[in-house]
């Protein structure tokens, strides 16, 4: 629920219209679907990932593109999108395309910097939650290598909510 609270305030400071703000809330949760086709070994593992294993991770964006793709629901479309392109980085350096800049789908250039603000700042199996001074130093950095100056700006722009975000939807283990 985070990320998609965090998609849906970046896409309204980028000055989306509001039917596409709800739309991108609505289908960010589902940018990680492909992970279904990732075996739990690789999902759950505490260490860091070999190469051989992040390659099999890094198909999770085409299968959950191929998942969604094809369905007539504008929903599903824009999540088919997101799935796709959330792992690519505005300097190319991404995947699954190594798309750049504006080829990358803007939607997936919006979830892409939620995702990676929630995971810097959530616990996983492989690393401890960063602080989120920690975190917006990081997003900041990269502004413009990995992320869309123009998200970042929209995404600091509201950030007195990413914060309220962040406090109302936690971890309760955290």
């Amino acid at each position: 629920m985070r990320m998609a609270h965090y998609s849906r305030l970046i896409a309204a400071g980028l000055k989306l219209p509001v039917q596409e703000q709800e739309l991108i809330f609505e289908a960010a949760p589902m940018h990680d679907l492909g992970k279904v086709g990732t075996r739990d070994e690789i999902l759950l593992k505490t260490g860091r990932l070999t190469e051989d294993e992040f390659e099999i991770m890094k198909a999770h964006a085409t299968i959950g593109y191929q998942i969604l793709l094809g369905n007539s629901s504008p929903k599903l479309q824009a999540a088919a999108v997101i799935a796709c392109s959330h792992h690519e980085k505005f300097d190319g350096s991404g995947y699954p395309k190594g798309l750049a800049g504006n080829e990358i789908p803007l939607y997936g250039r919006i979830v892409a910097l939620a995702d990676v603000f929630d995971a810097l700042t959530s616990c996983r199996p492989y690393k401890k939650a960063w602080d989120v001074s920690r975190a917006a130093a990081y997003i900041r950095e990269q502004s413009g290598s990995h992320f869309d100056p123009a998200c970042v700006k929209a995404f600091f722009e509201a950030w007195d909510q990413v914060l309220a975000i962040r406090e109302n939807y936690g971890d309760k283990e955290e």
